[in-house]
């Protein structure tokens, strides 16, 4: 009986089988082509958010630094708005994703939700002060320059970031990876 060379594959041939269950190969999955081409647009407004985030805290530190370092409760808050909205800021802007791997994602999410309640806070507030006491404080508008930097910046920043999570929840975009 002669055994033909075709019935058997050679030993160190891997079977189909084998090559999909290895742990190194990455089963493919169908990309849809609308994921891609937003894919940019995610990116620039997590980008553009995070700068905003960033102004905002620079804004916070000007005004503390020239006018309310020395107001007990208020000074506290613009310097720990500067130190939270540096340190989200930053956070948006480092590849977050390859950092942490599987838990990047909802990172980049938390920290948009952070830049968005900590813009939105400093505007409610400012809008606060302006009409009545807050913290025994009210605005008296000296810096006409510094309230305007300082509105427009945080709403690009809840608008940007904002719009980040709104694509990632309605259509479970990715937030744009670096």
């Amino acid at each position: 009986m002669r055994v033909s060379s075709k019935s058997k594959p050679p030993v160190d041939a891997p079977t189909p089988g084998a090559i999909a269950a290895s742990a190194e190969v990455p089963p493919l999955r169908a990309v849809d082509r609308s994921e891609l081409r937003w894919a940019p647009v995610w990116l620039a407004a997590r980008f553009l958010g995070a700068l905003s985030v960033l102004a905002v805290g620079a804004v916070h530190l000007h005004e503390y630094l020239y006018l309310y370092s020395a107001i007990p409760t208020i000074g506290t808050l613009f310097m720990l708005n500067f130190v939270g909205a540096t340190a989200i800021g930053l956070g948006l802007l480092m590849p977050v994703e390859r950092l942490l791997g599987r838990w990047g994602d909802a990172v980049v999410a938390l920290l948009a939700l952070g830049g968005v309640a900590l813009a939105a806070t400093a505007f409610v507030s400012l809008l606060v002060s302006e009409r009545t006491p807050l913290f025994g404080f009210m605005e008296p508008g000296y810096d006409p320059p510094g309230l305007m930097a300082s509105r427009v910046s945080e709403l690009v920043t809840v608008g940007l970031l904002g719009s980040l999570l709104v694509a990632r929840l309605v259509r479970k975009a990715p937030l744009g990876r670096w």
